[in-house]
């Protein structure tokens, strides 16, 4: 099962990516993971997206491919792997299609999930994250967190209008994703609201 997830802030994506990798005992591999590895592995694309990194700069397109590239290559992803948070746009999902194709690993789907953005606002806006473990927590009434009596704050990007704004910005960089994989015929749009196992039980039928 060679999947790619997608979803706005909010969607629930790290929760279903859980149930997913579970199921179908394929790796979670995100953007940002697979760039820290190569960094930390240090090999020629790893030390490339370094010197981008250092200087607070995007990594180019080219190099993000590579070392997404490099990661699906190794032995974990043999039965299929599960994408998150790349490709971002046109031009990378058209060349990772390229490369799984000289591999002959095509995607199986790519899975959007999809929610009205006030239900994001009022999900992300009710969230709190603990000052001193980071914990989040998704109830309101609490004051501390359970695990190290922090004070639990809103953080700036879960305020409304921010949250606002990541949403303009996710439809503005996603949505040409979303048309893109529907043009191909293999997007899923999943439903991301009611309960995480519904909305899995969702996932598993899209997925047959």
């Amino acid at each position: 099962m060679k999947l790619v997830l997608l979803g706005p802030p909010g969607a629930g994506k790290g929760t279903q990516a859980a149930f997913i990798v579970e199921k179908y005992g394929i790796p979670h591999i995100s953007t940002g993971d697979i760039l820290r590895a190569a960094v930390k592995a240090g090999t020629e694309l790893g030390k490339l997206a370094e010197s981008y990194m250092s200087k607070g700069e995007l990594v180019p397109d080219e190099v993000v491919i590579g070392v997404a590239i490099e990661r699906l290559a190794q032995p974990d992803c043999a039965k299929g792997f599960l994408l998150d948070g790349f490709p971002r746009t046109v031009a990378q999902a058209e060349a990772l299609d390229k490369e799984l194709a000289k591999l002959n690993r095509p995607l199986s789907a790519v899975l959007s999930l999809e929610v009205e953005e006030a239900e994001v606002v009022r999900r992300l806006s009710g969230r709190r994250v603990c000052s001193g473990c980071g914990a989040i927590y998704t109830a309101a009434d609490k004051a501390l967190c359970e695990t190290c009596s922090g004070q639990l704050i809103t953080r700036a990007d879960d305020q409304p209008e921010a949250i606002r704004r990541r949403m303009q910005v996710y439809r503005e960089q996603t949505e040409p994703l979303v048309n893109y994989y529907a043009m191909k015929g293999i997007l899923k749009r999943i439903p991301a609201v009611g309960d995480v196992k519904e909305v899995f039980t969702r996932i598993e039928a899209a997925l047959g």
